[in-house]
């Protein structure tokens, strides 16, 4: 069965960990390993949003267009992002690895050779800190096969390797970025990283708007150039969303500064119904209005355009909805004292922390109202209890409106972890594993690593 791939696809903004406090007090959120057995997408469960699919254009080629003849003996070069956190040689949360399974099995299954490649962490050099060689053993758990760990990513040592490849082997070679030529995309380096391959499968969302050698590059040496599972689940969701969206449609959109945001928003105000507001940049919104906000985060120089915001949601017909209520605290600390009160009455010293119970009950009627929810960004401090019940509390609400056929999409890390340690990540409909190739898609902008692969239907060889 193919599947639409799309070029022009949306995904969400980046968020801070602690989405209410300057980026020197943000603090970082760390998943356990899950079971090997944790559900992922396969060729036979993976359907694209159905009521998407026929308004598309500039569809990409997808592997699942390829067939066993396609595949059986040759060698597919698949960039994959196998950037996890390590402490140690010890993977602290293997999402990513997990999330690559399913195209590397259908091509190992296919009988083809499949090279994997990835970077790791930002080395400066050859640097065995940031070696690939933990992924390989944890991929070949996920994969219940041995998976060859290959100690380049060029060159004879991969040639030799390949050589004693069978069909259906699977090889990880060394950290791509142990060559500065990587992203430099250097013309010699990307037909070097081609040299041993047939194909090129692009399964890499995360990194697909860095023109690299391994993204972009090297596609133009291997033919064909398709997109794996993972890159064309996260184009058919997010490409979706904003394409033909189910109405009525809203985001919820936290982060500490309306200065990273306003190209998003402006972009989303094109698009919902309903714009939800959280984390810090309320603060900056609020006093805008002409209201105290303690000593909660605010952009000063910002104030105007949070005006002009609010003032283009009027014009459009969007329903702009900030909070009635915070949480507030006198320090920010798990520690801390609190309390509720309404917006218009935080106290000097006082800094809000979290949406308070009447702005949770408000928010989650309002989305109980629409077809189409996106979330990026907590929209408290979820890593402290005294703060979390804002963002926990919508993150059940979503999982409860997915169950009755609403579709929700989490996207941002600090997204992810909240509702992961909500225990609701398996119940919403998508969640995805973008980055800055999100907030580049949101913008409008074209994600060279997506370009470089070739057009459905297109004539390439073979």
């Amino acid at each position: 069965m193919k599947t639409a791939l799309f070029t022009s696809a949306l995904a969400l903004l980046l968020t801070s960990a602690n989405a209410f406090v300057p980026s020197s007090m943000w603090g970082v959120q760390s998943n356990g390993l899950a079971p090997v057995t944790t559900k992922t997408t396969t060729v036979s469960n993976y359907q694209a949003p159905r009521s998407n699919r026929d308004t598309m254009t500039m569809v990409k080629k997808s592997v699942s267009s390829l067939s066993k003849g396609d595949l059986e003996g040759k060698r597919v070069f698949v960039r994959c992002d196998l950037n996890v956190p390590l402490d140690g040689s010890k993977i602290t949360d293997d999402t990513r690895i997990r999330a690559s399974v399913p195209t590397i099995k259908y091509l190992s299954e296919n009988g083809a050779k499949v090279l994997l490649t990835s970077h790791l962490g930002r080395p400066k050099g050859k640097d065995e800190k940031f070696t690939l060689a933990p992924v390989a053993t944890r991929l070949s758990e996920c994969l219940g096969a041995d998976v060859k760990f290959v100690t380049d990513c060029i060159g004879d040592t991969v040639g030799d390797a390949v050589k004693d490849m069978s069909n259906g082997d699977v090889a990880l070679l060394e950290n791509v970025r142990f060559y500065p030529e990587e992203e430099k995309n250097e013309a010699e380096f990307a037909k070097n990283l081609a040299a041993n391959a047939d194909l090129y499968v692009n399964d890499a969302f995360g990194t697909a708007h860095r023109a690299h050698g391994s993204t972009e590059g090297v596609a133009k040496h291997l033919s064909p150039a398709v997109a794996g599972f993972l890159l064309q689940k996260e184009l058919d969701y997010l490409e979706g969303t904003v394409a033909n969206p189910n109405k009525p449609f809203a985001a919820i959109v936290g982060g500490s500064k309306v200065s990273t945001k306003i190209t998003v928003i402006e972009s989303l105000l094109e698009k919902v119904d309903k714009l939800i507001i959280g984390g810090g940049m309320v603060f900056t919104f609020l006093k805008a209005r002409g209201l105290s906000v303690g000593s909660s985060l605010v952009e000063e120089d910002l104030l105007d355009l949070a005006k002009k915001l609010e003032g283009i949601a009027k014009e459009k017909g969007v329903e702009l909805i900030l909070p009635t209520d915070v949480i507030v605290a006198d320090k920010f600390a798990p520690d801390a004292n609190t309390q509720v009160v309404p917006v218009t009455e935080i106290p000097d010293g006082w800094m809000g922390l979290d949406n308070g119970p009447d702005s949770t009950a408000m928010i989650n009627e309002k989305l109980g109202e629409c077809k189409t929810i996106i979330w990026n960004g907590p929209v408290g401090v979820f890593e402290m209890e005294k703060f979390a019940a804002g963002t926990f509390a919508i993150a059940h609400t979503m999982a409860d409106l997915t169950a009755n056929g609403v579709t929700t999409i989490v996207g941002g890390g600090d997204s992810v972890a909240a509702v992961e340690k909500a225990g609701l990540a398996d119940k919403l409909s998508h969640i995805s594993t973008g980055g800055g190739a999100s907030l580049e898609l949101l913008e409008g902008k074209v994600l060279p690593g997506v370009a470089a692969l070739n057009e459905e239907g297109a004539s390439v060889k073979a």
